[in-house]
């Protein structure tokens, strides 16, 4: 078990998490229950799976949820590029998300191959 709280993958997955909600705030409110929420779950669901793995037991498990992780930073860029270009969110502000995006999946990466090993 790791202590989530010391881990930087989850620190900075919770800071991107909030910076995402803070850039939603402006968004549409016919988006409310759509995009926007897509959006949310996305972001919530990187900490939320490197804490489920970091509880469990085994490395392997461990690793299974950094998968997930990993997957649901992919699922983000794609709804913030789709946000983007609908005009719901600034390009500076999505640059800006992207860039802490891509260190967070360069992070979940190479923490997985490091306890897969």
């Amino acid at each position: 078990m790791h202590n989530i709280k010391k881990l930087k993958i989850w620190n900075d997955s919770i800071d991107l998490c909030v910076d995402v909600y803070q850039a939603l705030a402006n968004m549409p409110n016919d988006e409310k229950y759509g995009l926007s929420s897509q959006i949310k779950r996305s972001a919530v669901s990187i900490p939320s799976n490197i804490a489920e793995g970091a509880g469990r037991d085994t490395n392997p498990q461990f690793s299974h949820f950094l998968n997930i992780a990993y997957g649901s930073s992919y699922e983000l860029q794609t709804q913030l590029i789709i946000s983007e270009r609908l005009n719901f969110i600034s390009s500076e502000v999505n640059e800006s998300l992207l860039k802490k995006l891509n260190e967070v999946q360069k992070m979940v990466y190479v923490f997985k191959d490091n306890i897969n090993k």
